[in-house]
């Protein structure tokens, strides 16, 4: 089990340059949760793309569909207390600390490809494409 941030979620449905990287962290370990942040981060990327035509509303609908079976029954909600003590050490914001608060209280790796995150907390961050390295 792995926490998946926001991006590395968008990045398995909206097909792009990282969706083969995410694609195979799904493969090596396709048991994903997250904060229920990553709804309203997910929800934004796919309205900016239908806003920029990169995406049809229905084709946006279906993707946050899918996204939201791969996360049913994994979905957390992140302590405040934590949250904000992370973001107050750290160079992280809030919102990505959601995403590393969950990881420390499951005590999984959080894996994204966001460089702040992985240079505050390498002790629980793991890039996704080291993550996805074969064994």
């Amino acid at each position: 089990m792995i926490v998946a941030d926001a991006n590395l979620i968008c990045y398995l449905f909206i097909q792009g340059e990282f969706t083969e990287p995410a694609e195979k962290v799904f493969q090596k370990d396709p048991h994903w949760v997250a904060p229920l942040l990553w709804r309203s981060e997910m929800r934004n990327v796919l309205a900016l793309s239908v806003r920029k035509n990169r995406l049809q509303l229905e084709t946006a609908i279906e993707i946050m569909a899918q996204a939201e079976r791969l996360l049913r029954g994994g979905e957390y909600s992140a302590g405040s207390t934590a949250v904000l003590e992370l973001a107050a050490r750290s160079g992280s914001s809030a919102y990505d600390c959601e995403f590393v608060t969950l990881a420390r209280d499951l005590q999984i790796p959080l894996v994204t490809n966001n460089r702040q995150i992985l240079a505050d907390f390498p002790e629980i961050a793991v890039g996704f494409y080291r993550f996805a390295e074969p064994i």
